[in-house]
């Protein structure tokens, strides 16, 4: 039988540069402008890159009183994130214009005792409820602690200012994308298989975690149909000292796009999902970022990508029966998937070899 269309406008809004000197207000504005041109497209949900307010800082070795700027405050008792100043404004431009939104931020997380954790996080805004339904905080976090020491070496410092999330893999429903989704009271109606026909099932993902194939595999087994990943990726170290390789820049930021690519179609595929993967790009002060914004259907084709490297809205209208074909075919995993044999994926962290010979 072939499952009814479900139909959404989804728009990947990415941005370009931003840099230090870039005020939270100006950048705001260009999210708003952003915001705007999907509301005459029709759209019901515009994905932001991560760390999309700021420049990316983990590039610069800082002292905590420069780092305090970069972060918005998780304080549950004055109404969380949805009431910081510096992203509440966002969120009542979207719920003017009833678009849902994905956005990546710095996270200061308080803790009860007045310390606090930083996160590289982001949460999804519903225009329809009006509120956060959906919170993701960067599992796979990459690069070191401790800065590099050569001179002139380029810095990748998120172990260094960010924690890795604790809050999992957790999937969930977007309520208002879809008309005419079945609700939990409507299976008392006489549906029996409630499977493809509820609210959008939404994943998180955050740049480096896109690279990690067991993050979507534990979305793929929550029915996931739409993955929101938000990405500051460098096109090219700007150093020799940097290069793994010797490569010319285009070289370099051509294999970076390949990777790039490569992990989001792959994934989608794999997992049966649409993926809206969305990038900060441009140079921010010398720093190159890759670009490659773009929509991968479940199938793993690229839908629309993204022509610039600066501020530009990328629209697609998906039918999310798509991602059904799939998950009742080849990745039907309830009929194909052998955990039995998976324990090392959960019993290891590193390469065990086996046995020389």
């Amino acid at each position: 039988m072939t499952p009814s269309p479900r139909l959404v406008t989804v728009a990947a809004c990415q941005l370009g540069a931003v840099h230090l000197a870039d005020s939270r207000q100006d950048v705001l504005k260009r999210m708003f402008s952003l915001l705007d041109q999907a509301s005459e497209q029709g759209v019901k949900l515009a994905v932001f890159p991560e760390l999309a307010l700021t420049t990316f800082f983990p590039r610069y070795l800082l002292k905590e009183e420069e780092l305090d700027k970069y972060f918005d405050v998780e304080d549950p008792s004055k109404g969380g994130i949805e009431q910081s100043p510096n992203v509440k404004p966002l969120f009542e431009r979207a719920k003017s214009l009833g678009i849902d939104v994905y956005v990546g931020y710095a996270e200061r997380s308080l803790q009860s005792d007045g310390s606090h954790i930083d996160y590289n996080s982001s949460v999804y805004y519903s225009a329809h409820e009006n509120k956060i339904v959906g919170k993701y905080r960067k599992v796979h976090l990459p690069g070191s602690v401790e800065p590099k020491t050569e001179p002139g070496a380029y810095q990748q410092l998120e172990k260094r200012y960010f924690r890795p999330g604790d809050l999992g893999f957790p999937a969930f429903r977007a309520p208002g994308l879809v008309e005419g989704a079945l609700k939990k009271n409507s299976q008392s109606d006489g549906i029996q298989d409630s499977t493809g026909k509820g609210d959008p099932i939404i994943g998180m993902l955050i740049c480096n975690d896109r690279r990690w194939a067991e993050a979507w595999r534990v979305y793929g087994l929550q029915g996931m149909e739409i993955l929101c990943c938000g990405y500051n990726t460098t096109a090219f170290q700007t150093t020799s000292s940097g290069h793994a390789v010797d490569m010319s820049p285009e070289d370099a930021e051509d294999l970076v796009m390949q990777h790039h690519k490569l992990s989001c179609q792959g994934n989608s595929y794999m997992n049966a999902c649409f993926s809206i993967n969305v990038a900060k790009t441009g140079a921010e002060d010398g720093n190159p970022l890759v670009g490659g914004t773009i929509i991968v259907h479940p199938l793993g084709h690229i839908i629309k990508e993204a022509k610039t490297k600066e501020d530009e809205l990328v629209v697609a209208t998906i039918d999310l029966a798509d991602c059904v074909r799939l998950k009742s075919t080849v990745f039907a995993f309830e009929k194909h998937r052998r955990p039995e044999h998976y324990h090392s994926i959960i019993e290891r962290t590193g390469v065990i070899e086996p046995c020389l010979l």
